[in-house]
């Protein structure tokens, strides 16, 4: 890819960007959300025609039309969020489009087949073709999106932050498996907001800020810190705030509680100006602790207390008992994406926005623009469609609408999951900021339940961390007391 220029209106998403990848090469593409990559490799696979610029494949002039001849051509873009077909089977969605067919009428067997072979490669020998897609875990539909590239014999795999719903296990699969792709001379552009991932796969990288390629080289020959000064176009220091958190009185108390969904139980303390970090595997049961705190799950047995009440929970007694959540799933989950930001932003308290029940646009955005700077969210305005906006600063969305409803318990599942580097140090400050609270500003502390999946974020935000094991959590101990080996033990159930 040469000089690739792309426009929407009077924005330019993509300033003459160069990008180069060899046969059987693994070259990261990373940067700040809103950087230009997911529009670049939207140009790559056809999904968007460039204003101007070149793309060669194999030395050939290049111009897919759509994403289907860009598939045609051998060139496979396996997104974030994951494009499958539910209702239809993992064959069915292996071969979408390129169905063996005779006079119209498919071949089944001959598809079966076919399908057999690409979850073979894949490591899925054991899943039956004919089974439905919905059927399979997140891990086992991440690789039918490969196998379904490996069954055009794609010669280019764009793989878009693959690992951000994987266990560790699932993500150390997945790494054999593209390894075993390069070996046999398919190109591999991964894009990952992870620099260990990027570290422990990538032959090469290329940093993209603001729409244009910064630089790039041998990844084994480049420290983290250089790729972060790249991509943010300055010096990141202290990732992690390590403030003095004052902890006050008890806000949330969880006793026993267990939910329809996990076996085990759980109990711990939430004290004002206090971070807590929640650990485990995907799937332990950290989410739904949270949903049932929310009132979005039913509880089994025990408690949830917030100050003197204890009764059943739903998520609107939740806001008005000023606790707020920001869910894992901002697409089906977290947001209204077809709302817009300051729609999103302002929904759980619409007081002051307008006479009576009415909501006045204008006042609406004057509360929102300095969320809008304050977090920061990269938009036109707060009028903009959160649809528009990368799944980045979606979250920083989900995040401004706790700090508008100016909640005192903020439980947050996977805060920083698809934001990138500097959006992250930027998180953490905020979430040490609204810990420590400000009294000369008539800030008090807030009181912050943190799960998350990356155990360095876990490590560096929190004051006390306990780990969710089989739908159990461990007894809390101090940050200090823990370190990624010690919690990653405790995720196994090996202490």
């Amino acid at each position: 890819m040469r000089g690739i220029e792309k426009s929407f209106g009077a924005t330019r998403a993509l300033k003459g960007v160069d990008l180069s990848v060899n046969p059987g090469e693994i070259l990261a593409l990373v940067g700040e959300n809103g950087a230009g990559k997911s529009t670049l490799m939207k140009v790559l696979s056809g999904a968007h025609s460039p204003d101007s610029g070149t793309l060669l494949l194999d030395g050939e002039p290049y111009t897919p039309t759509n994403p289907l001849h860009a598939r045609e051509s051998g060139v496979a873009m396996i997104y974030q969020e994951l494009s499958l077909a539910p209702h239809l089977s993992t064959m069915e969605n292996i071969l979408l489009g390129i169905e063996p067919a005779n006079k119209g009428l498919v071949k089944w067997k001959e598809m079966k087949r076919l399908a057999s072979e690409a979850l073979a490669t894949v490591g899925l020998e054991s899943v039956d073709p004919e089974t439905p897609v919905s059927n399979l875990s997140i891990a086992q539909q991440q690789l039918v999106e490969i196998a379904r590239a490996v069954a055009l014999d794609s010669r280019v795999l764009v793989l878009d932050e693959p690992t951000s719903s994987l266990t560790a296990q699932d993500i150390q699969k997945l790494f054999d498996l593209v390894r075993s792709l390069s070996a046999k001379g398919i190109a591999i552009i991964y894009i990952s907001h992870f620099l260990e991932e990027v570290q422990a796969l990538s032959d090469h990288f290329t940093v993209l800020r603001d729409g244009e390629s910064v630089g790039g080289g041998i990844t084994a020959e480049a420290r983290n810190e250089e790729i972060i000064e790249l991509m943010v176009g300055r010096n990141v220091d202290n990732l992690y705030p390590r403030n003095e958190h004052v902890h006050g009185s008890v806000k949330l108390e969880v006793e026993n509680v267990c939910g329809f969904a996990k076996s085990g139980s759980s109990s711990f303390q939430l004290h004002e100006g206090e971070v807590f970090g929640v650990a485990g595997l995907v799937g332990a049961g950290r989410t739904e602790l949270l949903e049932s705190i929310f009132g979005l799950e039913p509880v089994a047995q025990g408690t949830v207390k917030v100050g003197a009440y204890s009764g059943m929970k739903t998520p609107a007694l939740s806001w008005g008992q000023s606790v707020g959540m920001v869910s894992e799933d901002r697409k089906t989950q977290g947001l209204a994406l077809g709302l817009s930001i300051a729609d999103n932003i302002t929904l759980p308290k619409l007081d002051g926005l307008g006479p009576g029940r009415l909501v006045m646009p204008a006042k609406q955005r004057a509360v929102c623009d300095p969320w809008v700077e304050k977090i920061p969210i990269k938009c036109q305005s707060a009028a903009q469609a959160t649809s528009d906006l990368s799944g980045g600063n979606q979250q920083k969305v989900a995040i401004a609408r706790l700090l508008h409803a100016d909640v005192d318990i903020l439980l947050l599942d996977e805060p920083t999951r698809g934001i990138d580097v500097g959006s992250k140090a930027q998180i953490y400050r905020l979430i040490d900021s609204l810990a420590r609270g400000d009294e000369s500003q008539g800030r008090k502390p807030k009181a912050i339940l943190v799960v998350s999946s990356y155990l360095p974020e876990l490590l560096g935000v929190c004051d006390r961390i306990a780990v969710m094991c089989r739908g159990v959590l461990s007894e809390p101990r101090p940050v200090n007391e823990w370190n990624e080996h010690q919690l990653m033990a405790a995720a196994i159930g090996e202490n």
